[in-house]
């Protein structure tokens, strides 16, 4: 048998209950954690209905597996992504299909499998290590009989082929996992060089100089510095009769570049800067089963670089729906989405999703039941953690006279709509940097 995946009852009881329409078939997200000896699954949801241009998705004519949207199971997977905290990831696919395509269902899962790797790591900035997991999960769910096949696929490999794998439905899986959290503050200042049309590129080769410096940071975790195989938990007594999720603070340490004698100064001719600051909150969770201490600092490290890109793409991309490719408008600072977090059912865990300045917890709301496939109060969706305004993340673009503008190039626009603000919010984990101007070494403190 192949790699084993730990699958919560949970998800056992909600693809129990899903149905697919006569003659038609259903896909879905499976998420959760990667370790390198198994995976665990935590999460399972539908891919919503799509409603595009007013117009409803017609069937080819074909069979019901060439009628799947691709690019919407993919960019489901890819704002589902951004809901998710720091550890946790999107491990593969789920799809349902009458009897008579279980043969070809195979092929349409690893099409669309190939496809959301695509595009989840096309928006990465943290490179992948050789310890990365590179094998994703397929399960595919017969609606009549229920039968299930899981198979994996290694997503480096386009021509490799699919191994059987171990499906086992356990209890509690993440009930006691521990959880790292960290407030810290950003100032992150990148140049902008060239017309406006290079906008993008000239934040994005700017957040990844930044992911750089926070992947080579040096991370703390209740004090200790996390860099080697100890276990992450060493020393501390277990209770077998009352498992409880431990909280468990993080720092991260990085040298500033600018004052590493190895470092070279670079002179650039830029029409403007783009400045990103703030304090922002985040949290990570990470699998009981002798987690390791590195795996932890590695897994808050990716967070803080994918809350603090995918922020600043959000609110790109929310300015180009509101204002169109104008170039020039709305002047002066502007508010970044801040983090908001609401309990996921069954596990204990949590997601997040990012509100605008005019949004409210019923927008938040109506974003989980339309990405995650539940139902939310809004009495439980966590506002707090980032709700001082005098510290709130904001985003100012400053021109070559100094005088602060925004401009906007051709960001890739949303595939979902908003309502309003249609963003699936980032999920991260951990800890985000504070890039001192002062000192030699950047603080991420609590």
């Amino acid at each position: 048998m192949g790699r084993s995946y730990i699958v919560d009852e949970a998800v056992a009881k909600y693809l129990g209950g899903l149905q697919a329409d006569p003659g038609s078939c259903a896909t879905g997200l499976l998420a959760g954690q990667s370790s390198p000896q198994r995976d665990f699954v935590v999460l399972a949801v539908q891919t919503p209905h799509r409603e595009s241009e007013g117009q409803l998705n017609s069937s080819r004519g074909g069979s019901p597996l060439d009628d799947i949207d691709v690019e919407w199971v993919t960019e489901h997977a890819r704002q589902v992504s951004r809901m998710l905290p720091g550890g946790l990831c999107i491990l593969g696919l789920f799809l349902v299909t009458p009897p008579e395509l279980s043969k070809d269902a195979q092929n349409t899962l690893k099409r669309l499998i190939f496809a959301m790797d695509k595009c989840i790591g096309k928006g990465r900035l943290w490179e992948l290590t050789e310890e990365d997991v590179t094998d994703r999960v397929t399960l595919h769910i017969c609606s009549k009989t229920k039968k299930t096949v899981c198979k994996t696929l290694d997503v480096k490999d386009p021509k490799s082929s699919a191994k059987p794998a171990d499906w086992k439905y356990q209890t509690d899986v993440s009930s006691s996992w521990p959880m790292l959290t960290c407030s810290v503050e950003v100032d992150l200042q990148i140049p902008l060089t060239g017309s406006s049309d290079n906008t993008d590129k000239c934040i994005k080769d700017g957040l990844r100089r930044w992911a750089k410096q926070i992947e080579a940071g040096n991370c703390l975790i209740s004090g200790r510095q996390a860099l080697d195989d100890s276990e992450l938990l060493s020393g501390q007594k277990k209770n077998i009769k009352t498992a409880h999720r431990q909280t468990l603070p993080a720092r991260i340490l990085v040298s500033d570049p600018e004052l590493d004698e190895r470092c070279s100064a670079l002179v650039q001719l830029c029409s403007g800067s783009i400045r990103v600051r703030g304090v922002v909150h985040c949290r990570a969770y990470i699998h009981n089963n002798k987690p390791k201490a590195r795996h932890a600092a590695q897994a808050i490290k990716r967070d803080i670089i994918n809350t603090v890109s995918s922020r600043v793409e959000m609110f790109l991309e929310d300015l180009l729906i509101n204002e169109g490719s104008h170039k020039g408008l709305c002047t002066g600072q502007q508010a970044l989405p801040r983090r908001v977090f609401a309990p996921m059912p069954f596990s204990g865990l949590s997601v997040c999703d990012y509100m605008f300045p005019d949004e409210s917890t019923a927008d938040v709301a109506e974003r989980l039941k339309e990405m995650l496939d539940w139902e939310t109060p809004e009495e439980d969706i966590d506002i707090s953690l980032e709700n001082n305004q005098l510290f709130s993340p904001e985003l100012e673009i400053t021109d070559d006279h100094g005088s602060s503008k925004h401009v906007i190039s051709e960001v890739e626009n949303s595939k979902i709509h908003k309502a309003p603000h249609y963003y699936a919010g980032v999920a991260v984990a951990a800890t985000i940097a504070l890039l001192a101007t002062a000192t030699s070494l950047l603080y991420f403190s609590e």
